[in-house]
């Protein structure tokens, strides 16, 4: 999602753009060059790192360290600037509200493969180390994402609620919800995250930051996906106690209720306050302008990408009916 995203802003904004990509995945926008290349492979760079071109900037999402290293030490001797989109996954500590990028990192995964996603954090900082190591800080921008939503979010995180709250399957309209409106939550939206690194590889601009969405809760994106959907019946809210007890996921996911997190150890994961990054001219639109993209993404999906996040009819069904609804 976000790397095509960001080859899209960047022939928009009229750059000339070239992306390397197995091509397994999809097709590469219009206007944008594709170069084949595996990552894994010793010459999988061989194309943009040994073909005598000049590079001005190169944008990189991988999360395995290995590609990073080989990327780095392949494309510094000829690229300008190097941006890292990281992730906030990188802090050792979840538990503070309103924090920014001074909150201590977890140690670097030893190895150059990530296993599987309990080691993502850890993935993340040894690929954020080698970029730092590889370019130094002065060409380096590192962008700490937050959770990225808006239209192509095949997660379903940013999408789900509006999408069920347009589709209701409870009496009366009914849906259920988690009984924690006060819980720190924010989206930053797929297109605004892409605007922002095309330019800051446009003009040069170094350092680490927390790109996120505006600051909200996930009572008042629950509330946004109400109003995107036009939604008139009753929000049912269950406390996290009860939805455990009953099978229900955190987060993302079947079975889940998304973008909720019950322990109090993670609390503060969607709260980073981004100040840094708005300072350095990210912007962030209505998160209403999301969620309904997002919606119309699900909307269309379903029939080419079933669905595999949220709770399905028959369990939220089940569930409202303990309920009394």
């Amino acid at each position: 999602m976000l790397g095509r995203a960001v080859a899209t802003r960047a022939v928009t904004d009229g750059h000339e753009v070239t992306c390397l990509a197995r091509g397994v995945a999809g097709d590469v926008p219009g206007g944008v060059r594709w170069v084949r290349g595996d990552r894994d492979h010793p010459d999988g760079l061989a194309e943009v790192a040994g073909a005598g071109e000049r590079w001005d900037a190169v944008v990189d999402v991988s999360r395995q360290p290995g590609q990073v290293r080989r990327a780095v030490a392949e494309l510094a001797p000829v690229a300008d600037h190097f941006v890292f989109v990281s992730t906030g996954n990188v802090y050792a500590d979840h538990s503070r509200l309103a924090s920014d990028e001074s909150v201590p990192l977890l140690s670097p995964l030893d190895g150059d493969v990530m296993s599987d996603m309990s080691v993502y954090g850890e993935a993340k900082v040894a690929c954020e180390a080698a970029v730092l190591a590889g370019f130094g800080a002065e060409r380096v921008l590192i962008a700490r994402a937050g959770l990225i939503g808006g239209p192509g979010d095949a997660s379903g995180r940013s999408g789900w609620w509006p999408w069920r709250f347009a589709h209701p399957v409870g009496a009366g309209g009914a849906v259920l919800a988690p009984e924690d409106p006060t819980l720190p939550m924010a989206i930053i939206d797929v297109r605004d995250l892409a605007t922002w690194l095309v330019r800051c590889a446009d003009s040069r601009t170094a350092g680490v930051f927390d790109a996120v969405g505006s600051p909200d809760t996930l009572g008042g994106l629950l509330s946004t996906a109400r109003e995107v959907a036009g939604h008139r019946g009753p929000v049912v809210a269950a406390p996290a106690p009860w939805l455990a007890e009953h099978g229900v996921q955190e987060w993302m996911g079947e079975d889940s209720l998304p973008l909720w997190i019950s322990d109090p150890e993670w609390r503060g994961f969607s709260s980073h306050t981004g100040e840094a990054a708005r300072a350095a001219g990210l912007t962030n639109r209505p998160v209403a302008d999301t969620m309904r993209d997002a919606a119309a993404y699900e909307e269309g999906r379903e029939a080419t990408d079933p669905r595999r996040c949220g709770l399905s009819d028959e369990t939220e069904r089940e569930l409202l009916g303990l309920l009394g609804h």
